[in-house]
Parts: C-alpha cells; sequence; structure tokens
C-alpha cells in the first residue's frame, strides 16, 4: 500500500484553480484502495506571509470544508492540522541542522526574492526544511507535486539521506514525486494563471450575487453581438470549457463561430454551469462553515491519527541523537 501525503497551504479561501488542480485530483487519489492519503493544513507555512491570526483561522476552516465539501473520506484517511502536531517544527528542528546553507539559498522559492532581501524572513528561507519535516514524518512514499514543487522534493530526499547516512540505517523513508501531467494552468479572469496573488480568482463558494459579480468581470475582446467570435482565445469559453459537459461545450463553441451570441450570454452561461455543477459542494462547504464544533471535532480526530505516527518517527529521530527519554 502506498502513503500519499500532502499540504495545502491556509493563505486563503480554496478557489477554482485549487478545486480542479489539487482537491478533485487529490481525493480521486485518495479513492484508490491500495492508497493510503495524509492531507494536512499546513497552517505553519502560510505564517511566511499571513500574520493575522483571525483570518488564518477562518481560512483554515475554509479550506477543511472546501475538502469534505467534495467528499473527501476523513474516516479512510488522515486531515489534520499541522500547527496541531508538535513534531512537524521539533523535526523541522533537527532538519535544519543537517541542511547546508548553499542548498536553501539555491532554492527557487527564495532566489525569486533574494533581488529585495527585507521582504524574507527566515521562516521563508527555511520554508523547504519544515517541508521535508511535514513529508518525512509520515514515511510517506508518494508525494503529488506541480512542477514547481520537484525541487523541494529533492531537497527532502537530500536532507534525509544526510539523516540517514548518521544513523547507518534508513530511518526516514525517502519519498518519491508523482507529476500529473495533465493538470493544467487554470486561467484567471483576466487570463493569466489563477492565483489569490493576482487577486484574479473565482470563490465558486461566494453567495450567487457575489459569484456573478466576479464572473461579469472576465476580460474579453471588444468584438459585438452579432460579430463570430474565437472560442479558443476567451478566457470564459476556456473557463466554460473546465467545468461543462462536453455537449455544452459544443453548443457554446458553435454559438461564438455563429455571432448573434454576447460575452454577456457566456458569462451567464458560465454562472448557471457553476452554480448546478457545484450545487451540492457548495451546500456542504456552507454546512461545515456555519458548523464550526462539528468541522472541529473531525479535525481532532485526525490530529489524534496524524500525532501517534509523527510520535513514532519522532522518538526514533530522538535516538540518534541522543534526545531520547
Amino acid at each position: 500500500m502506498a502513503r500519499i501525503l500532502t499540504g495545502i497551504q491556509s493563505s486563503g479561501r480554496p478557489h477554482l484553480g485549487n478545486i480542479l488542480g489539487a482537491i478533485l485530483p487529490g481525493i480521486e487519489l485518495s479513492r484508490d484502495p491500495q492508497n493510503e492519503s495524509f492531507f494536512f493544513i499546513a497552517d505553519l507555512h502560510s505564517l511566511t506571509t499571513l500574520k493575522n491570526g483571525t483570518e488564518r483561522e477562518e481560512y483554515v476552516r475554509a479550506v477543511a470544508a472546501s475538502w469534505l465539501a467534495f467528499g473527501f473520506d476523513f474516516n479512510k484517511n488522515t486531515f489534520w492540522r499541522q500547527s496541531r502536531v508538535q513534531e512537524h517544527t521539533e523535526l523541522a528542528w533537527y532538519l535544519n541542522c543537517f541542511t547546508p546553507f548553499p542548498m536553501l539559498a539555491n532554492a527557487t522559492s527564495f532566489k525569486e526574492k533574494a533581488e529585495k532581501l527585507s521582504d524574507v524572513n527566515a521562516g521563508l528561507f527555511t520554508y523547504p526544511v519544515l517541508q521535508a519535516a511535514d513529508i518525512l514524518l509520515y514515511d510517506a512514499n508518494i508525494i503529488p507535486v506541480g512542477k514547481d514543487q520537484k525541487q523541494h522534493l529533492e531537497m527532502t530526499k537530500d536532507i534525509a539521506s544526510r539523516f540517514n547516512l548518521l544513523a547507518g540505517e534508513e530511518i526516514l523513508v525517502l519519498p518519491e514525486p508523482r507529476i500529473d501531467e495533465r493538470i493544467m494552468t487554470i486561467p484567471g479572469i483576466d487570463g493569466q494563471k489563477m492565483s489569490k496573488s493576482y487577486n484574479n480568482y473565482i470563490d465558486i463558494f461566494l453567495p450567487e450575487n457575489e459569484l456573478k459579480k466576479v464572473i461579469k468581470k472576465i476580460v474579453s475582446d471588444s468584438k459585438q453581438l452579432e460579430e463570430p467570435k474565437d472560442p479558443e482565445q476567451d478566457i470564459t469559453f476556456k473557463l466554460y470549457s473546465l467545468v461543462a459537459s462536453d455537449t455544452d461545450i459544443a453548443a457554446m463553441r458553435q454559438n461564438y463561430l455563429n455571432g448573434g451570441y454576447g460575452y454577456g450570454h457566456a458569462k451567464q452561461a458560465l454562472l448557471e454551469c457553476m452554480l448546478e455543477k457545484f450545487a451540492e459542494p457548495r451546500r456542504i462547504f456552507n454546512y461545515y462553515m456555519e458548523n464550526n464544533d462539528e468541522l472541529e471535532s473531525i479535525l481532532i480526530q485526525g490530529e489524534a491519527k496524524a500525532r501517534a505516527i509523527a510520535q513514532t518517527t519522532i522518538e526514533k529521530v530522538r535516538k540518534v541523537l541522543g534526545f531520547s527519554s
């Protein structure tokens, strides 16, 4: 049985890009009876950029509610908050002492911000080490990641190998990345990659009127209603193609080519499609956001399961380093 682990950032509410690119593929992977899935909310990682505690608590709840809304089985798998299992930070400190400075200085996540070092805090610099601890605590075999995270997985394996060399045995399991080449970049309402940092995302859990306002803001060209339009170049059509049925996509494509069909029509169709497709997830999301005690109970259950495994790993590490009780 393969043990799969992934962390979900809690720096904001999940948007359509997160759902299509991470949540749905992750849940599909977790449903394989041959897999054992460990999915955690990376609230400690969010501290590198988000300092407001009230916002973080709200975002943690929204992330948890989103995964549950799309059917993640928290009984079969393990689902928890990173900050509630203290072994994450303990192992991160031990691994920091096995991580050479040049390795972190060469991390893409750091180099992208190195030109303005005043904006780089120590947490951001050592981010890959905490990420390594997250993975190595649970003897994870497979880590689903995007291409941009492949370097961090290589660093995790390097750090673990250094520790195992000292131990003289494989205390820490070396994980392998799983990169799904099929996952495409989800466009935002301005045509760039959908991202919170670009403020171009679609939050499918918004009330209907607010969701409609966001969809209305999708950028389009200046072609008039009666003119034929190129569906492949239009952002609204691209987003519709990600959520609609093949039959409806083909119909909208033909409407574009025929003319007499405006971008307002397309945006209304996109809104209706999202409301229909995500009706049940929207209901479940709102239920959990309004019933915090039930959501908290699920997370506490997962944290007990995660902690039992993390404590076993950390005790092995302590023994090697002379910290064992």
